[in-house]
């Protein structure tokens, strides 16, 4: 949503008391039963602008070494932008139960886009990069850590559902995880495990939860919160490892013992939280021209991964015009188009067979539905 350094991403409609439309085209969005018309802006433009987000902080990233101002906006972007995508994901998964037509969407839009986007990115890094490069699945590539991640998560999300105190424990798996070496790199667990309490508490909310952020009293309180955080960045950043940020290495790797690591989770963690609320106070809550385009954050978020992968390997950021102060401004206004371009209807158009095939061959026809669909179509139609 990149060297393993740049592994950040991705991503992703509320009514009350009734379950969110969903697309398998969208990361926070399990299902696709409701119908498009039911859609609530205000979560279609949160995952718009939390993928813009992705986008502007990978493509900030080779430009931080050289600003301490801009690595301070790193890491404030850094702090809550996938925490919130991810908080979004789990309130929208809430009516994943694991009927046999969510699993298919699960396979189709997760799985499938994970086994297909990993080769060919292996043969993108093998033709930019390493000709040896060797599949393998085991190790997602950039940014592709978050399709295994969301396949984990919905696919316990009726476990998570079913416990007294799902968040505590979602807390400890992490922090368990955070001091826990031995995890290692395979399926990228460590950060499916270390962002998974954003993912629970998402399943937790209710609609009442985002009616508080969209006070005007959280807008107004929004203000002074980010000022100081940008201000603590900004201190921060000689004292700080960025790494703390991916949530991809334990304690151990990180050099500090292990309650300063699990300190340290739980301090993100808060902050992330804090953050998020900010940002979703500032999300509108009507329909805007960007609105549609947060149905295509999937899209955006993997495809994203080539041009910021050629940036990287042919040396973009060295040439001269970016060490021009302007060039900062100008690079986030291309990040942002090209994140917004991605998300666009014609896009999602042309990328659909791969991001979301139907695969009816694959899977074994659902009689119970079919049955309810003969019995729908023998109603009589009132007059």
């Amino acid at each position: 949503m990149l060297h393993a350094r740049y592994e950040r991403a991705p991503l992703p409609p509320a009514r009350p008391e009734t379950p969110p439309p969903t697309s398998a085209d969208q990361p926070p969005q399990p299902d696709a039963e409701s119908g498009a018309k039911q859609r609530d802006p205000f979560f279609d433009n949160a995952k718009y602008l939390t993928i813009l987000l992705v986008g502007i902080g990978h493509a900030w990233d080779p430009l931080r070494a050289d600003s301490r101002s801009a690595e301070a906006l790193y890491y404030v972007v850094y702090t809550f932008h996938m925490p919130a995508f991810i908080i979004i994901s789990g309130y929208l998964s809430r009516s994943f139960t694991g009927r046999p037509g969510q699993l298919q969407r699960l396979v189709t839009g997760v799985v499938v886009p994970y086994l297909v986007f990993e080769t060919v990115y292996t043969f993108f890094m093998r033709w930019a990069d390493n000709p040896e490069r060797e599949f393998s699945y085991q190790q997602p590539g950039f940014a592709l850590w978050f399709l295994v991640a969301l396949f984990v998560w919905r696919i316990t999300t009726p476990l998570w559902k079913s416990m007294r105190w799902p968040v505590p424990v979602s807390l400890a798996v992490a922090l368990g995880a955070s001091v826990t070496p031995s995890i290692g790199e395979d399926l990228n667990l460590m950060r499916v495990f270390q962002f998974l309490p954003f993912f629970v508490l998402g399943l937790q909310l209710r609609p009442e939860h985002f009616e508080i952020a969209k006070r005007r009293s959280m807008r107004v309180a929004a203000v002074p919160v980010s000022v100081l955080t940008l201000v603590f960045a900004y201190w921060a950043v000689p004292r700080m490892d960025k790494a703390w940020f991916l949530h991809d290495k334990s304690a151990e790797e990180m050099g500090v013992p292990s309650w300063v690591g699990a300190t340290m989770y739980l301090a993100l963690f808060g902050c992330a939280i804090v953050l998020t609320a900010c940002f979703l106070a500032w999300v509108p809550r009507r329909r805007m021209w960007f609105t549609a385009l947060g149905g295509g954050t999937l899209y955006a978020y993997l495809l994203h991964i080539y041009p910021i992968k050629l940036s990287r390997e042919f040396d973009w950021y060295e040439m001269d015009w970016v060490d021009h102060p302007f060039s900062r401004v100008l690079i986030t206004l291309i990040a942002m188009a090209m994140m917004t371009v991605l998300c666009t209807t014609f896009v999602q158009r042309l990328f659909r067979p791969v991001l979301e095939p139907k695969m009816e061959w694959f899977f074994k026809e659902d009689a119970v539905a079919k049955a309810k669909d003969r019995a729908r179509k023998r109603e009589p139609v009132d007059r």
